[in-house]
């Protein structure tokens, strides 16, 4: 489904990627972890149109993106779920989900995208018209991939969605990604919480200093004892 091929990027004169290259099929679930500064979150500002690659490119279903516009690319079906969520927080939860269905595609069914959010995630419902700032930690990640999801996306991307939360709302985010899993969705995941990350995902990426240094099967990541000792204090 998603192909990003030999892709380099930064900002001015410092240069955060070096030739990544990385896929994700259908269907799975896809992690990228590292260290704080690895050059996760620059990946998904490239993937997502917020950050243009200074090489290399990236394609979806075999269509190049990388000379899109970010809105171009959330209608071709990516949806980014960015670090720290970035809600409107004088907007409310309801008004939050409708700007995830700004794009003409998703406006159409805007009514019927909403009803299927609110059924996945009950708790936005009765929090509907709250202001999105005043939703606890846990509420807020909900209220952010409940956004991304409006667009009906062919694969979500999700940038350390347990960053900045307590480690009981962490194990809730956690289970939020086991149920859009579940749900059917594709997913491209970066997260420093290796352990967790490691074990609902399909495969992982090890991002270091902006360079792939391991890839493979998650479980086999998980017993890697490089990793271990340097991304889960084992």
């Amino acid at each position: 489904m998603l192909t990003v091929t030999d892709v380099s990027a930064g900002y001015g004169s410092f240069q955060a990627l070096f030739g990544v290259s990385l896929a994700v099929a259908a269907g799975e679930a896809v992690a990228v972890i590292g260290a704080n500064g690895a050059g996760k979150t620059t990946l998904m500002r490239v993937i997502s149109g917020l950050l243009p690659a200074s090489g290399g490119g990236f394609a979806l279903d075999g269509r190049a993106l990388e000379a899109l516009p970010a809105h171009r690319i959330v209608a071709a079906g990516i949806a980014h779920v960015p670090e720290n969520r970035r809600l409107f927080p004088r907007l409310t939860v309801e008004e939050n989900l409708r700007m995830g269905a700004f794009i003409p595609a998703a406006r159409k069914h805007f009514a019927e995208r909403l009803a299927w959010v609110y059924e996945l995630f009950p708790r936005l419902l009765d929090r509907r018209r709250q202001p999105a700032g005043t939703l606890s930690g846990g509420e807020q990640q909900m209220c952010a991939i409940g956004r991304a999801l409006m667009s009906k996306p062919k694969l979500l991307l999700m940038d350390e969605p347990s960053a900045g939360l307590a480690p009981l709302v962490v194990e809730q985010v956690f289970n939020l990604v086991r149920r859009i899993r579940a749900e059917g969705f594709t997913v491209l995941i970066v997260e420093q919480n290796v352990q967790q990350v490691l074990d609902i995902a399909d495969r992982a990426y090890l991002l270091d200093r902006g360079r792939i240094r391991l890839s493979g099967a998650a479980g086999e990541l998980a017993r890697n004892e490089e990793i271990r000792q340097a991304y889960m204090g084992i």
